[in-house]
């Protein structure tokens, strides 16, 4: 990172610290489904940096409205912060269910909704992928008119499967495509990218000129040296195999301490989804880990309806090894307790080396834990490796209270592994 920053310093001019395109610098990265290598102006039709996927949709929220679409559909369940931001720009969110084939395209069509927002790589919290033939069905329903939005979530991380195409590869008249790096280098480098169909290109750009002006410029020329030097993709090499590591870990310990789960969207993805039965309600068992170190996250936060319960539903022991590619695809999650977990997010405590730990009569007193936990923060999770980890996807404030308690038993545990 360094020698790519002060190769960048070395090549800039006056001229390259004025004001420029708003959609972002034809020498930086250029978005085009993932972060590729920069090029002019006249070759990124439609694309436009952002400072992540959180402004993408305030973007297109924008330009959506100004269309006149008001209305959403969002994956049930879905990420809790997408819904929010949605809703902060005046959008009505409709649920749409989502099984282990991803968002169940009848449903959204029976809804009537104009626009969809999805996770088709690695969905938001269930880890599932959408498959061929809801592609093929999904495609059909934008043949009528439908818009989709498509969040890139975890398409880089990937462990035990093959690459998943991009719908906007196949559908880019219909489909509006945003990403990040915040996955990848770091969140605090703000850096996104939005496509969106020739239509609404104006619109988005009249948007980001009103909002920032656009992007800084310097880490966009650090972040387009990094990719055309090879860094890159050194990077997520390394990333994938400390993030398999940590992912192996963490199967390994739930099949030896909780035989009774299963783990979801292990293949991919920086969370795991770990089902159980029983009637357990998914906050108090958040709250119960959380008193042990590990935050996860209820299901019930990323519910916009009660998931049925599944009585005498069976659970199958996750093993420590590595899924196979040709695994069974796993059963929807409905029923048991639900939990997102993200390996590695335990408190600094737990961290401490064998051999230093004071005796229990000595240990110093921690201040009580408030329940239920809060949300993710609206900027994401920390960037300390001690620091328990938040959804990637979960930027969020403190959801609306829900009547009762919830039941559906169903705990999305979210893994951080960075």
């Amino acid at each position: 990172m360094d020698a790519c920053r002060k190769a960048v310093l070395g090549r800039l001019v006056a001229a390259d610290l004025g004001y420029g395109d708003p959609c972002g610098r034809p020498s930086g990265p250029s978005p085009d489904g993932s972060p590729a290598a920069g090029a002019s102006a006249s070759t990124r039709p439609r694309s436009c940096l952002t400072t992540g996927v959180s402004q993408a949709l305030g973007l297109l929220a924008q330009a959506l409205r100004a269309d006149g679409v008001s209305t959403v559909g969002v994956e049930d369940p879905g990420s809790l912060g997408v819904r929010q931001h949605l809703d902060n720009w005046r959008l009505t969110t409709v649920p749409i269910p989502v099984d282990a084939a991803g968002v169940r395209v009848d449903e959204l069509a029976a809804s009537g909704v104009p626009a969809v927002m999805l996770t088709p790589a690695h969905q938001f919290p269930t880890g599932a992928v959408l498959d061929g033939e809801r592609r093929r069905q999904l495609a059909a329903w934008t043949r009528t008119g439908g818009l989709v939005i498509e969040d890139d979530y975890d398409a880089e991380h990937r462990y035990d499967r093959p690459p998943v195409p991009a719908l906007r590869a196949t559908l880019p008249e219909r489909v509006c495509y945003a990403g990040s790096v915040s996955k990848l280098l770091a969140p605090a480098l703000r850096i996104g990218w939005l496509l969106v169909p020739r239509r609404y290109r104006d619109a988005v750009v009249a948007a980001k000129r009103n909002a920032d002006l656009g992007n800084a410029v310097l880490p966009q020329l650090v972040l387009g040296e990094l990719i055309t030097s090879g860094a890159f993709e050194r990077q997520l090499r390394l990333l994938r195999q400390r993030h398999v590591r940590r992912r192996d870990a963490m199967t390994a310990a739930l099949a030896r301490h909780l035989p009774e789960a299963t783990v979801h969207g292990a293949a991919a993805g920086l969370h795991l989804m770990v089902t159980l039965d029983g009637d357990v309600v998914d906050t108090e068992l958040a709250a119960a880990a959380l008193a042990r170190g590990v935050k996860v996250q209820p299901l019930s936060w990323h519910c916009l309806r009660p998931l049925p319960p599944r009585p005498g539903a069976s659970a199958t022991r996750p093993t420590p090894r590595r899924p196979s590619t040709r695994e069974s695809r796993p059963s929807p999650p409905c029923g048991g307790v639900a939990a997102v977990v993200t390996p590695g997010a335990a408190r600094p405590s737990a961290h401490r080396p064998a051999g230093r730990r004071r005796p229990a009569d000595h240990r110093r007193p921690r201040p009580p834990r408030r329940w239920p936990p809060r949300p993710p923060s609206a900027h994401g999770p920390s960037s300390s490796p001690s620091a328990a980890a938040a959804s990637p996807r979960c930027n969020s404030v403190r959801p609306s209270p829900r009547p009762g308690p919830s039941r559906n038993r169903q705990l999305s545990a979210n893994s951080s592994y960075a």
